[in-house]
C-alpha cells in the first residue's frame, strides 16, 4: 500500500514562481500541490478548508496586504502543528533566523535548487526543520548577539508591523502608498512611522533610507 503524498500549499504572489515550483515538486513522487495561494489571506482560507489536509505550507516573504512573515505568525497561532517553509529572494542574513524564532521549519532561499526544495520539503513534512550550513552559522551567532539594540538585527529592534513600515519606507514609499499597499489607515502608518524614528534614532525618512542601506551593508 503506497503512502499518501505529502499535501503543500503553494503561497507566491508571482504565477510564474508558483508555476516553477510546481514543476520543480512534480519530479517527487511523494509530493502534490495541493492548492495554490497569491497572498497570505487566500493560504490561511485554504488551509482554514479542513478538506485540503495541507501538510506543509510553502510561504514567500514578500506578498501584498500582509508579508510573509506576519503571515507565518498568524500560522502558527492557529495551526501551530503545520510546518511552514519560508521561500525568499532575501539573503539568508536578513530573514534566516528571524523567520525560525518566529516558528518556521525551514528557510530556503528561491535560488535553492530543485534537490534541496524537495529535501527541505521532506524534511519538514517529517517534523523536522530545515537549516542549510549557511543559517546555521547565523544562528551560532545570533546566540552571542550584543543585547543593545545597535547589536541586533532590525526585525527584533522593531515589531512586525513596525518593521514592515519599515522595509517599505526604506524603499522611497509614501505613507499613502504604504497605506494602501497594507490596508491600514494613513494615520496609523504615521503613527508607525514615528515610532521607527524613534527606535532607529533617524529624524526623516531620507535618514531612514541612509539607515537602511547601512544596515544593509552591516550584515554583508
Amino acid at each position: 500500500m503506497s503512502r499518501k503524498p505529502i499535501r503543500v500549499l503553494v503561497c507566491d504572489d508571482h504565477l510564474i514562481v508558483r508555476q516553477g515550483i510546481k514543476q520543480i515538486l512534480a519530479d517527487a513522487d511523494d509530493i502534490a500541490v495541493a492548492c495554490e495561494a497569491a497572498n497570505g489571506p487566500e493560504a490561511i482560507r485554504l488551509v482554514r478548508d479542513t478538506s485540503n489536509a495541507i501538510d506543509v505550507v510553502l510561504l514567500d516573504i514578500a506578498m501584498p496586504q500582509r508579508d510573509g512573515l506576519d503571515m507565518l505568525k498568524q500560522f502558527k497561532s492557529e495551526f501551530p502543528k503545520l510546518p511552514v517553509l519560508i521561500l525568499s529572494t532575501y539573503s539568508d542574513k536578513q530573514y534566516a533566523v528571524f523567520s525560525l524564532k518566529l516558528g518556521a521549519a525551514g528557510y530556503l532561499n528561491k535560488s535553492a535548487d530543485s534537490e534541496q526544495m524537495i529535501a527541505a520539503i521532506r524534511k519538514v513534512a517529517g517534523g523536522g526543520v530545515f537549516i542549510t550550513p549557511s543559517v546555521a552559522e547565523l544562528l551560532a551567532t545570533s546566540v552571542g548577539a550584543r543585547p543593545d539594540d545597535a547589536g541586533k538585527p532590525i526585525e527584533e529592534v522593531l515589531s512586525q508591523r513596525e518593521h514592515q513600515v519599515y522595509r517599505l519606507l526604506s524603499q522611497g514609499m509614501s505613507v499613502g502608498e504604504i497605506a494602501s499597499e497594507l490596508a491600514l489607515a494613513p494615520n496609523t502608518v504615521s503613527t508607525y512611522r514615528s515610532r521607527i524614528l524613534e527606535k532607529t534614532g533617524v529624524r526623516n525618512d531620507v535618514e531612514l533610507a541612509l539607515y537602511a542601506v547601512r544596515r544593509e551593508a552591516g550584515s554583508q
